[in-house]
């Protein structure tokens, strides 16, 4: 059954069936970010958290179905409408994905110096700007390799944010973090939804991630290829129907398998 809808939603996926080919990833999916939460894609290795990512910024098409931002359809836009749409993203991927032979500031510049007229100089205070909000003063001249993992987590991030968007997307963003910098980027992620009011959605599996900041999540079943749960992360574990969506919530180690990429 399709959940009621609520115009308010920034983003509300309608239908959606994902699929490479023959072969169906998800099918029938339905759901609703709301403006200004951190909104959590989750489920075991192989379900389809990474592709659905890809679909909500556009970067894979629908089999069926209709992503919408602001009651604006997405799907079916044109390129123009869907460039002007994709201002107002901000995409982390896992792997961070910055420029080894770019410094941090010039790695931060380069969608500036694309998409705005911002002079040199304004476009270097920018990046400093960026920076600084993610911890990283001081850092603008030096290069992705010269940094630690955690540190080139927050620079991606950074950049992300350059364009001043109110849609973040982070595609596993504690992936190779020990617990100590994974813990302080999810506290980095709730400081900037509040201070930016910014919408985010993350794909993680990640549970400290998920319990830490998640508002709502919804999971992926890899079997069923729909989604069988949605809902705040300590009521699923609490009281899902769905016996798997317990005992992934409630587990006490994870496995090397956990760590695959979807």
């Amino acid at each position: 059954m399709t959940p009621p809808r609520s115009s308010a939603a920034r983003i509300d996926v309608r239908n959606l069936t994902m699929a490479y080919g023959s072969r169906v990833v998800m099918q029938e999916m339905n759901f609703q970010i709301h403006r200004g939460e951190v909104f959590v894609i989750m489920g075991g290795s192989g379900c389809g958290k990474s592709t659905l990512m890809k679909h909500l910024i556009g970067l894979l098409e629908p089999a069926e179905g209709a992503i919408l931002y602001d009651n604006v359809n997405f799907t079916t836009a044109d390129e123009d409408e869907r460039h002007a749409m994709r201002r107002s993203f901000g995409v982390l991927y896992q792997a961070g994905a910055l420029w080894g032979s770019m410094t941090l500031a010039e790695n931060i510049a380069l969608p500036l110096e694309q998409y705005t007229s911002l002079s040199r100089r304004d476009i270097r205070e920018v990046a400093s700007f960026k920076l600084a909000l993610v911890g990283l003063n001081g850092f603008e001249d030096f290069y992705p390799a010269e940094i630690s993992g955690g540190m080139r987590k927050r620079a991606a991030l950074a950049r992300a944010m350059a364009l001043d968007p109110d849609i973040l997307f982070f595609d596993e963003p504690s992936a190779g973090l020990d617990p100590i910098s994974s813990a302080r980027l999810d506290d980095l992620i709730v400081q900037l939804r509040d201070s930016l009011g910014a919408t985010i959605v993350i794909v993680t599996h990640e549970l400290a991630s998920i319990f830490a900041i998640g508002d709502r999540c919804v999971y992926l079943d890899v079997e069923s290829k729909r989604i069988t749960a949605e809902g705040h992360p300590r009521e699923l574990a609490e009281s899902s129907d769905d016996e798997k969506v317990r005992e992934f919530l409630n587990r006490q180690a994870e496995t090397p398998a956990d760590h695959q990429p979807s």
